[in-house]
C-alpha cells in the first residue's frame, strides 16, 4: 500500500518497544503466546485527529488497532476503543510473503473516527511458529487536515483560464460552443463551493474485510 503525501508531516509521538505476551509463567515456561503489544503515545495533552498509519511489516501476520480516545467533555474519562480488527498483513502466516511489505491503514478503514486520539495500540498476532520474533517498523502517524475550499476553488479557475487569457482578435470572436461551456463550469463552480461546506473528506485507502467481533481489550 502507499504512504501518505509528502506535503503532511507525521505526528511526534513516542513508540514503546514490543512486548511480547507469554503462555503460563514466564520462568517456567517462557514460550510465546503469538500475541505481541506495541503502544504508541501521542503528544500529552494534544490529542490528534489521526488520517493514516503507516508501517513497515516485520512478520506480523494480523494487525488490530485500538485507539485511547478523550471524552466529548473536559471531565470525561478517556476510553479504548478497537478501531480495525485482524487486518491480514501476509498472506500466508507461514510464509514469507508480504512479511516485510509496507502498508497504510487510513481513516476510512476504521470502525469508528480516530479523532480527538490520545494513545495507539497495536496489537500484533502471529500463530506460526516458524517466526521466531515479530513487529513493526517505521511506525508513523499522520494527522487528518481539512482541505482548503478557497485554494481549491483558486486553483480550479487558474486551469480553466490558462491559455484563454489573451484570445487572437484577428480570428474573430470566441466559439459559441466554448463560451457556453465555460459559463456551465461556472455554474458547476458554484455548485462545488456550495458542497464542500458540508461534504466530508473520502480516504484514498478501501480494505476489504472489517470485523464486528469486539476485541478483548488490553489496557
Amino acid at each position: 500500500m502507499s504512504g501518505s503525501s509528502d506535503e503532511i508531516k507525521p505526528v511526534s509521538c513516542t513508540i514503546k518497544p514490543p512486548v511480547y505476551l507469554h503462555i503460563g509463567d514466564t520462568k517456567t515456561d517462557p514460550a510465546h503466546s503469538g500475541v505481541c503489544v506495541v503502544d504508541v503515545t501521542l503528544p500529552f495533552g494534544k490529542p490528534v485527529n489521526v488520517e493514516e498509519i503507516t508501517f513497515k511489516n516485520y512478520y506480523t501476520a494480523y494487525l488490530t488497532v485500538r485507539l485511547l480516545r478523550r471524552g466529548p467533555g473536559q471531565e470525561a474519562p478517556a476510553k479504548w476503543f478497537t478501531a480495525l480488527r485482524d487486518l491480514p498483513l501476509m498472506d500466508n502466516p507461514h510464509t514469507e510473503r508480504g512479511s516485510q511489505d509496507y502498508y497504510s491503514v487510513h481513516r476510512t478503514q476504521m470502525q469508528v473516527d480516530p479523532d480527538q486520539v490520545l494513545s495507539v495500540r497495536l496489537i500484533l498476532r502471529q500463530p506460526s511458529s516458524a517466526w521466531l520474533a515479530f513487529s513493526l517498523e517505521e511506525i508513523r502517524i499522520f494527522p487528518h487536515t481539512e482541505p482548503d475550499p478557497e485554494k481549491e476553488v483558486s486553483d480550479w479557475l487558474s486551469d480553466l483560464t490558462l491559455g484563454d487569457q489573451h484570445p487572437d482578435l484577428e480570428q474573430g470572436l470566441p466559439d459559441p460552443h466554448t463560451v457556453s461551456s465555460s459559463l456551465q463550469q461556472m455554474w458547476a463552480l458554484t455548485e462545488v463551493m456550495q458542497s464542500n461546506q458540508t461534504t466530508a473528506s473520502i480516504g484514498r485507502f478501501d480494505v476489504d474485510g472489517c470485523y464486528d467481533i469486539d476485541l478483548l481489550s488490553l489496557t
